[in-house]
Parts: C-alpha cells; structure tokens; sequence
C-alpha cells in the first residue's frame, strides 16, 4: 500500500450462521447477509459492529465480522 494514500478499508457484515460443528460455519442465507457499510478506520468499523451487534443480541445465530479489505487489496502489505 503506497504512504502516500493511508486509508485502511474496513468493511462490516452479518447474518444468521449455520454451524455443523464450532469450526464448521457458515451464513445460514447469503441473500440474507447483513452489510452494514465500508469505513476508512479499524475504530469507526468497530463502533458499527458494535451496534450491529447489540441490537441482534438476542439471536445467538446472529454474527457479525469486521473484514480488514485493506489486507486483501495488497497482501504484501503485511509482510513488510
């Protein structure tokens, strides 16, 4: 990722897991996926998962993940 651009793409979703066993996952509906937004902060994305995520409290089915997409668009960037 170059310095001169130091934006860090965060991106949040959710929805209903399916879990056949504790390491065997997945959304229970992908039309159903929750995208709550794109944020340039790892703290903003957070705040937002946090929201999300407290008001779907009470479905123990329900997650929702911060996707670092900032690794994703340059892996290399991790390893320097």
């Amino acid at each position: 990722m170059s310095d001169i651009n130091s934006q860090l793409l965060h991106i949040v979703i959710g929805g209903e897991l399916l879990c056949v066993t504790p390491d065997n996952c997945e959304f229970k509906d992908l039309d159903a996926v929750d995208f709550v937004g794109a944020f340039g902060s790892y703290a903003e994305a957070r705040a937002a998962w946090k929201g999300a995520s407290q008001r779907t409290v009470d479905n123990a089915h329900m997650r929702y993940f911060i996707l670092h997409a900032h690794k994703l668009l340059d892996p290399a960037a991790e390893k320097k």
